[in-house]
């Protein structure tokens, strides 16, 4: 009999949305005609113009940029949205809302604006759209399952040979009233050991009316840390989590009720920062305080769990993320950002963690494609941790003190990233290859047998994966990725583990895309 399990509750009515990527509208829905360029002679004067002429030159660029970007293409994140809020920044006004959107991986749209009560003041989209998303897997790989549970570190992630669900997520989204939208995904996932999982992925409100390039995001959601941890499994490029991201993270990523506020500087350039604080507790916040499930399961370096309440604001987790956004060329983007989260870590009542991290996104399509291709985009990021690891007594006999064990204090580090490159060769089509590495310092406690190695724990020991793939997508609901990964890892003695997984998508509904 299936069980039903529920994961990762939310409190109260804390909702919340997460910052869309920029795409092209469904080939089902016709855009609307432009209007014709009037002639210099016709050309009707700037309603917006002010008594400060570099101003008005710079909104005018701005709004240049934002008619040049292509209609049938999406960069790597919301230039467009960028475009709208620095204009509304410069302006003092409300924050357009973000366009259409679609990339290269698969991704959906909107429909043309509505006019209908239940859009928000910029028409972005209905009352309340719904999808659903479903992903499933077949393969076979030269380790037994119980290692590629451990190779493949992610919740979704295909775990076991023979055949995955990977995940099926259900999407909410709507426009509350022309002041907020509302996001929510709720997802399930077949355990290897046939438990269906399902967990409130993110449920969380955003505002649409702050001015001067301000949004406010409350409730619970992936924390906006890099490119991948913010971006829904069916949004990555690749079939599973990289290995960093797991380490640091854990298997579902790093989310967790909170509120934080982003604001796109009124600059040439678009460049956004992000402020914010979330809860530090809970199976979702694996690197800070956790739950004792966690550390039950994979405590980092092989500490005790120490139950630790909320007693000050030094008890949360605080996050920060500047992301800026270029186009060299016509037919070229470049993002990149840097992210830190500092807060307490459950070693002991005064231990903390920081992690820090840098990333980056290069996409190039020609002005002319066919529905995307061809298109080149090469994705990388790196990060590291630095673990306060407090010292510990494990007591293994309670009445025999002399078999005690001090676990010394120490400070665990690691670090690690990715590179990937993707190169869509034709319609539909598209092949690539990434690289991952992971490594550390800082000796972890196995309490089994009371020692100490970084080299036996496959969560910190070092780390080397290489995955090349290839990618059929026969239309913007389907997709179809074939993917061979070749592992090594210093805790299984050096040998290399060999594994094939053959990945199906699908998609029903009309979905908001994630920013990648």
């Amino acid at each position: 009999m299936t069980s039903l399990r529920f994961v990762a509750p939310v409190s109260g009515a804390c909702l919340v949305t997460s910052v869309l990527a920029a795409a092209p509208a469904s080939p089902s829905f016709q855009a609307p005609a432009e209007a014709p360029t009037p002639t210099p002679a016709q050309a009707p004067q700037d309603p917006q113009a002010t008594q400060d002429p570099q101003a008005d030159a710079r909104r005018r660029a701005l709004e240049e940029a934002r008619a040049a970007l292509p209609k049938d293409q999406a960069g790597p994140i919301n230039v467009q949205q960028g475009v709208e809020r620095q204009l509304q920044a410069q302006q003092g006004g409300a924050p357009a809302q973000d366009p259409k959107a679609t990339s290269t991986g698969l991704r959906t749209w909107q429909g043309p604006a509505s006019t209908s009560t239940g859009v928000n003041a910029a028409g972005s989209f209905r009352l309340i759209d719904i999808s659903l998303d479903v992903i499933g897997s077949v393969g076979t790989s030269t380790a037994q399952n119980d290692v590629i549970q451990q190779l493949q570190g992610g919740h979704h992630d295909p775990k076991q040979r023979g055949f995955t669900l990977q995940q099926a997520e259900l999407a909410l989204a709507g426009a509350v009233d022309p002041y907020f939208r509302v996001d929510s995904h709720i997802t399930s996932v077949i355990d290897p050991e046939g438990e269906t999982v399902v967990e409130l992925e993110e449920a969380y409100a955003t505002s649409s009316s702050l001015p001067y390039g301000l949004q406010l995001k409350t409730g619970h959601y992936l924390t906006e840390f890099g490119r991948i941890n913010p971006v829904h499994l069916h949004d990555w490029d690749w079939g599973d989590q990289p290995v960093v991201v797991s380490r640091f993270f854990g298997g579902d990523g790093l989310r967790a009720p909170g509120a934080r506020m982003s604001w796109v500087m009124p600059t040439d350039v678009y460049t956004e920062a992000i402020f914010g604080a979330q809860n530090a507790s809970g199976e979702t916040v694996k690197s800070f305080l956790a739950n004792d499930e966690v550390y039950g399961e994979e405590p980092i370096g092989g500490r005790l769990f120490q139950d630790r309440t909320v007693r000050s604001l030094e008890d949360v987790l605080y996050t920060a993320r500047l992301a800026q956004s270029q186009t060299p060329t016509d037919t070229t983007v470049l993002n990149y950002g840097v992210s830190a989260l500092m807060g307490p870590n459950a070693s002991g009542q005064d231990s903390d963690t920081l992690i820090y991290g840098a990333d980056f996104v290069f996409l190039w399509r020609p002005e002319s494609t066919d529905k995307g291709w061809p298109f080149f985009k090469v994705q990388g990021e790196w990060m590291a941790r630095a673990f306060d690891a407090a010292e510990q007594l494990d007591e293994n006999d309670v009445l025999d003190p002399n078999d005690d064990v001090v676990v010394p204090g120490d400070t665990l580090r690691d670090h690690g990233g990715f590179l990937q490159a993707l190169w869509g060769f034709q319609r539909g089509w598209s092949t690539g290859l990434r690289g991952e590495y992971a490594t550390g310092s800082g000796a972890s406690y196995f309490a089994d047998t009371d020692s100490f190695s970084r080299d036996d724990d496959y969560d910190r020991t070092d780390r080397m994966r290489i995955s090349p793939i290839l990618v059929y997508q026969p239309s913007e609901f389907t997709r179809i990725r074939l993917q061979y990964n070749y592992d090594e890892s210093d805790h299984l003695g050096g040998s290399g583990e060999h594994s094939v997984w053959l990945t199906f998508q699908t998609l029903i509904g009309v979905h908001q895309p994630h920013r990648m």
